[in-house]
């Protein structure tokens, strides 16, 4: 039964304690989570005030909040507190790619930017073509802090995907002293993440580095198979005189075996912990050729097994130099490197006449290669910031069959396949550049900030195998304004305003305009425009003794928007239609807050009312979609999210419970997921210091307190029109109650 979200509380708590946003003008200020203006003395609060006075929001989630999170959890999920933001996954840790769902104000993952330390990460989607995932890209143990824009991002953002936004990650310094941090987790599944890092302190009074490793071993909550990683991580600074050298080189391979998507018709016939077969081969055989047992009655209820393997090599070389003091320029080389393979046991391919079954694969390489650039100009009451990026990004793509005899580890790159469908390769050349002066006025109590980005991205697709579409396609866009403006009507007030506008680029590979036939992509191209957005977002915020808070409306106008319609079961691989649905209009409101009960205790609470729609039909094929009107698919109208914290001699916790509402995933809203509470705790103590350890600290995380049955991610396998029957395998359940015990500290 559908729960019901109880408004009259909701507005209570919101007027009860009404949210500060925590704002972070630039990268120099989220990443200094030690300069905090404005921050609230007592307890570690979960969202620090660390810009007042910008002009768009900007939020900051700081080392202390990531450190507190189950170690190994995805920055992407300690974000889901904050207002606007929806995640979704079906592990405890959120790091498990193919359920990530990550939007912000109705803006999907596809459609916000990424980045670590200013490198682009792309838009972060599983089968990514010029990127990867922040769990891939660092271990969450060293990363510092996490600045969230949710509607004007940085002009500087290296990005060509934030229509909505962005998230930009920034790594730990290594530390001044020398000394080795360690972390040891166990828990639930067989869960063991081990992580140690060696910091060389500071060197000669100007260099220091750090060298770390983290292994994670961890069982599936249901079904057979594991999901396991292992990274290095290094980072250096070299200081001379008043300018910086920093670096850094990652590496990450991860091998992850996929629980099965459902549809709500399957959950309800099979139960929420049904998956695949792996474990029991001739179940797997008999089902492909057509013997049912156990409630099953179709060949796509569940697999032999899946599974994605990815590993990366990511590097950045950052050169920081100060030309007096009014003139800075920043500039960064970087290297990414990508092998991805994702793994299927299909029954719709055999591989002999003897087995039906055969092992299908979706394979992708990146090689990307780039610069970012930006100077600044401190000139009086005026700043100028002007700045560049450019990139070159080689992926390919392809779709291969592999001969399977009986059960085996398969959790291996494969090669040599007997059949290829198809094969593309996509070369991608990025330009990007920005302007902005910011300046105040009336001593500093009024400020403004204009600007506009500019960028150019081309695509050139080549069809290597198959049928797929090959060409060339370009966007372009030479002038995207942004504008904002703060107002401080005194010491504790202020109101402000920002508008922006900006474009999404086509995006290449598995899923993007080159997915179609060579047929459909020809009779399509002239009419393909790229996305765009425009984003207006005005708001007030204030502080006092206890309390401090913020209320922001905005809206958003999608232009163009693409979506790619599935078009068969995910597993067999139909080239996908790409469909313009026109124009979305999103409207909405969000509070955001944290209550100073008294030195201990504190209460955050953060709410939003979401309003997402689709304005216009649309034709698939010689059909007309009646979707005007209609909400659009994953985009909750309602989030709330709230946390009590307390810290006394040591001992500190974490309880908190976020409701998501009801969502679609059908675009004529005919199928939705039903809305649902759930609720996390983190406890423990600091041991400060035993024998010749320090900074000691045994903590305990609790996933999904009261063990709550629901639909986590939804869209896994794309969207369709209609889906009445609510047959449609494209979501997954989510993680059931899990128990973590955690003990690090230094040496």
């Amino acid at each position: 039964m559908q729960q019901r979200f109880p408004l009259k509380p909701l507005c209570l708590l919101v007027l009860q304690a009404l949210a500060c946003h925590a704002y972070a003008g630039d990268a120099a200020d989220a990443a200094a989570d030690s300069n905090l203006a404005g921050a609230v003395v007592g307890p570690i609060q979960t969202v620090e005030i660390t810009g007042r006075g910008q002009s768009r929001q900007v939020q900051n989630i700081n080392k202390t909040d990531l450190a507190e999170a189950l170690p190994g959890t995805s920055a992407l999920k300690v974000l889901e507190k904050l207002p606007g933001v929806n995640f979704q996954s079906a592990d405890p840790f959120g790091a498990y790619e193919w359920s990530t769902r990550f939007s912000v104000r109705g803006f999907n993952q596809n459609q916000l930017g990424f980045t670590l330390d200013g490198v682009p990460l792309g838009d972060m989607s599983y089968g990514n073509n010029n990127g990867l995932h922040i769990s891939r890209a660092i271990s969450s143990e060293n990363i510092g802090s996490v600045t969230v824009s949710q509607g004007a991002g940085a002009l500087a953002t290296a990005s060509t995907s934030n229509l909505g936004g962005t998230v930009q990650f920034f790594s730990q310094m290594p530390n001044d002293e020398l000394g080795l941090t360690f972390a040891q987790t166990l828990g639930s599944d067989s869960t063991a993440r081990t992580f140690a890092r060696v910091d060389t302190g500071l060197l000669n009074g100007v260099a220091k580095a750090y060298l770390s490793g983290t292994r994670q071993r961890t069982d599936k909550t249901k079904g057979a198979g594991g999901q396991n990683q292992d990274q290095l991580n290094s980072k250096f600074v070299f200081n001379f005189g008043d300018n910086k050298l920093t670096g850094f080189l990652n590496y990450s391979d991860r091998r992850e075996v996929d629980y099965q998507d459902v549809s709500p018709e399957m959950v309800q016939r099979l139960g929420y912990q049904w998956d695949n077969y792996e474990g029991d081969w001739q179940r797997a055989v008999n089902a492909a050729a057509g013997k049912f047992t156990g409630g099953v009655n179709s060949m796509d209820d569940a697999y032999y097994s899946a599974g994605g393997l990815r590993k990366d090599t990511l590097g950045g070389l950052t050169l920081d130099l100060n030309f007096g003091s009014h003139v800075n320029l920043n500039s960064t080389i970087y290297h990414h490197d990508n092998e991805g393979q994702g793994h299927w046991y299909t029954p719709y391919v055999a591989t002999d006449a003897a087995n039906p079954i055969s092992l299908r694969t979706t394979e992708y390489s990146i090689g990307r290669d780039g610069v970012t650039s930006s100077l600044t100009w401190e000139l009086g009451s005026h700043t100028i910031n002007f700045g560049i990026w450019g990139e070159r990004s080689n992926h390919t793509a392809s779709r291969n069959y592999y001969s399977v005899t009986g059960p085996a580890d398969t959790m291996v790159f494969l090669s040599k396949p007997f059949r290829t469908d198809w094969k593309q390769n996509f070369i991608t050349t990025t330009s990007q550049y920005y302007l902005q002066d910011s300046f105040s006025a009336m001593d500093g109590q009024l400020k403004f900030n204009a600007g506009f980005k500019g960028m150019d991205v081309a695509i050139k697709a080549t069809n290597l195998v198959g049928s797929r579409a090959a060409g060339e396609l370009s966007a372009e866009k030479s002038f995207l304004p942004q504008a904002g403006v703060n107002y401080a009507i005194s010491k504790d007030d202020e109101v402000f305003a920002s508008a922006s506008k900006n474009m999404r680029a086509f995006q290449p590979g598995v899923s993007g305009p080159f997915s179609q036939t060579q047929v459909a992509f020809d009779a399509g191209v002239a009419k393909l425009k790229p996305e765009t957005s425009v984003n207006l977002d005005l708001g007030y915020r204030f502080k006092r003794a206890d309390v401090q808070g913020s209320l922001a409306v905005y809206s958003a106008r999608f232009d163009d928007r693409q979506l790619s319609v599935a078009t068969c079961a995910g597993i067999v691989g139909c080239p996908s239609t790409l469909v313009n649905v026109g124009k979305v209009d999103t409207k909405g409101v969000e509070a955001i807050g944290v209550w100073k009960i008294n030195r201990e205790l504190s209460w955050f609470n953060s709410a939003t009312f979401n309003d997402s729609k689709y304005k216009s039909d649309y034709m698939d094929g010689k059909n007309l979609v009646a979707v005007s009107g209609k909400q659009v698919v994953d985009a909750p109208r309602v989030l709330f999210n709230t946390e009590a914290s307390y810290e006394n001699a040591g001992w500190f916790a974490r309880v908190g419970a976020r409701y998501t509402g009801k969502r679609y995933y059908t675009y004529t809203n005919d199928a939705s997921v039903p809305s649902f509470w759930l609720a996390n705790l983190s406890a423990g103590y600091k041991l400060k210091a035993m024998g010749g350890l320090k900074d000691l600290t045994l903590q305990a995380n609790v996933t999904n307190l009261f063990d709550k049955k629901y639909l986590s991610s939804i869209g896994t396998n794309g969207f369709q029109n209609t889906d009445t029957s609510h047959t449609f395998q494209s979501m997954l359940t989510g993680a059931p109650r899990q128990v973590f015990v955690s003990l690090n500290g230094k040496l």
